[in-house]
Parts: structure tokens; C-alpha cells; sequence
């Protein structure tokens, strides 16, 4: 089942893998039956459909979820549904690629105004004649 993030990106189904687990939290006795948190793991570093800019990216945005072999691993229990939550992984993941798509917008560095400038010159030296009066008198040299 190839996961599609954008038309230009699809992840094959070899580069997925999905494991579950019992999830805590409600679900009364069913909780402790039945396997419903999904651990799904990426293997971003090995995939052929991510530019190197693009896996960059993805690795800052992952974090901690990223492992030391670059693979991107998403824990889901959010529901008691298996399927539910393997849904919501996947939709977790496609936002995250999708996210890492987008280059970072250049910042422009900006210099501050003459009128921004000459304010905080004048707010300066009047903080500083109103300490000079708090001054005793006499002690000017």
C-alpha cells in the first residue's frame, strides 16, 4: 500500500515497516487483549524519492524519532482502533515529508532606521540626565 505525500512523492511499500503493540490508556479489559498501538519506522536515510535537502530537513523536523541508522520511527496509540491509528500514522508521516518539502524562507537581514536609531539615542540620554539628578549636589568635580 504505497503511501502518496504530494504528486511528485510517493514511499514505497518496502521503505514502511509496521509493528504494534499493546497501548496503554482506556480500553477497559480489550487493552490488555489486543495490540493496537502502531510503530511505524521509515527508512528515510535508504529512500530514493527524497532529495538530500529534503532528507535534511526531515531529520531536524523527526528529532528524537530519528534514529542513528536514519530511519524515522512514529509511535501512534491515540485510539482503541488498530486500523485507526495505522491511519493516523501514516497521515502523521505524509504531514512531516510534506512539511519537510518546503525550503525554509531566506531571512533578509534588515539594518534599523535613522528615526529608530536617533529614538533610542534621545531615550538614552534622557535615562541618563534623569540619574544624573538624582545625584547629591556638590559632588560634581
Amino acid at each position: 500500500m504505497t503511501l502518496h505525500v504530494s504528486d511528485r512523492i510517493k514511499v514505497e511499500d518496502w521503505e514502511l515497516t509496521e509493528s504494534f503493540t499493546q497501548s496503554g490508556g482506556p480500553g477497559g479489559q480489550n487493552v490488555n487483549k489486543v495490540a493496537t498501538a502502531v510503530e511505524l519506522r521509515f527508512e528515510a536515510a535508504r529512500s530514493p524519492n527524497l532529495s538530500p535537502s529534503v532528507k535534511r530537513r526531515l531529520r531536524r523536523l523527526a528529532g528524537r524519532r530519528w534514529t542513528q541508522d536514519g530511519a524515522l520511527i512514529l509511535r501512534v496509540s491515540d485510539t482503541r482502533s488498530q486500523a485507526r491509528n495505522r491511519e493516523i500514522a501514516r497521515s502523521r508521516l505524509a504531514a512531516l515529508i510534506e512539511e519537510a518539502l518546503t525550503p525554509p524562507k531566506r531571512r533578509i537581514p534588515t539594518k534599523p532606521t535613522k528615526a529608530s536609531r536617533r529614538r533610542r539615542l534621545d531615550a538614552k540620554t534622557r535615562r541618563g540626565q534623569l540619574k544624573a539628578k538624582r545625584q547629591a549636589p556638590g559632588l560634581e568635580e
